[in-house]
């Protein structure tokens, strides 16, 4: 249980009582995968985006809006939300994990007055919000690259997996366990980038927003703060997105795999098609990772506003 608010010692209030740790990680898993649904066809195109010209090959795809228009002729409808039961499974693990850490640790770190942590404080709270989810970002990520995969194979070569826990039994059958933490250190330098730039930029932005005398704490400026922080995020973490992407989608050619790390994917992407590919899909992950920032923030935040009310006050 919270605690509840009592006078301290020298006459100090003592800080707002708050929501159970356990309902700040369900808050947190709730709002990633509301976010997910609206958001999966963006990421699919960016998924595809990635994987267009692979290995100096002609493009598959010009633009995002003709990758997106390729596969609602293809594949229909129900194609753009390929992959849409790993997605929710990633946020249940992936983002229960990291908004719930990381807002148990910015409320411990946040001033008994209200004040918010410096920015040195945050980032600190930034690393160990990293440590504590790597476990469960390496596989669930993985899941839904593999979900994507096989709609934009040849026919012939399609594993043709009926959702995530099918495709999960199936790749430690097929291909053995440590498959399922096949690109896990691209994975892993994926999230303290995304980590960093997301959770830092957002705080900070809406902090600035709030100090500027323009806004108040209400969704417009959650709307604003999410989509700065979706800017800053998709630049920083896009390389090592795309490197990742490739080591979870190689082939293995004649007993070798096509990439040896998440170095050499960045190398042979700069050489055969050229540096700016590593930004390779930008519009689709920024439309992708700014409508699901904001949808994650507003959604989380509404949810802690509507505990507080139903729960809290009084």
């Amino acid at each position: 249980m919270a605690a509840t608010a009592s006078p301290g010692a020298g006459g100090m209030d003592a800080k707002p009582r708050t929501s159970p740790k356990s309902v700040k990680f369900l808050f947190g898993g709730l709002a990633g995968m509301g976010a997910t649904v609206f958001v999966q066809p963006l990421d699919l195109v960016k998924n595809r985006m990635q994987l267009s010209g692979e290995g100096a090959k002609t493009r598959e795809y010009k633009t995002s809006f003709h990758a997106l228009t390729s596969i609602l002729r293809a594949e229909g409808l129900r194609g753009i939300y390929t992959g849409l039961s790993a997605g929710l499974l990633r946020q249940a693990t992936y983002t229960t994990t990291r908004l719930g850490i990381y807002t148990v640790l910015f409320e411990r770190l946040t001033g008994a007055d209200g004040t918010p942590p410096g920015f040195l404080l945050k980032v600190a709270l930034i690393r160990m919000t990293a440590d504590g989810r790597t476990a469960f970002t390496r596989w669930s990520v993985l899941n839904l690259a593999s979900s994507c995969l096989p709609a934009r194979l040849p026919p012939d070569q399609r594993r043709g997996y009926k959702n995530v826990f099918d495709a999960l039994i199936r790749i430690v059958r097929e291909e053995g366990v440590p498959t399922l933490w096949r690109g896990c250190i691209p994975t892993m330098a994926r999230a303290v980038v995304v980590n960093a730039a997301q959770l830092a930029s957002y705080s900070q932005s809406k902090q600035f927003l709030l100090d500027s005398g323009y806004f108040s704490d209400n969704i417009l400026c959650h709307f604003c703060a999410s989509m700065i922080s979706g800017l800053v995020t998709t630049a920083a973490s896009m390389p090592v997105d795309i490197a990742k992407t490739r080591i979870q989608n190689m082939r293995t050619i004649d007993g070798k795999p096509e990439y040896k790390n998440g170095l050499d994917v960045l190398v042979k992407v700069i050489r055969y098609e050229g540096f700016f590919s590593l930004w390779k899909g930008f519009t689709p992950y920024y439309a992708r990772l700014g409508p699901h920032t904001v949808l994650t923030f507003i959604f989380l935040e509404q949810m802690n506003k509507a505990y507080k009310r139903l729960f809290l006050s009084g």
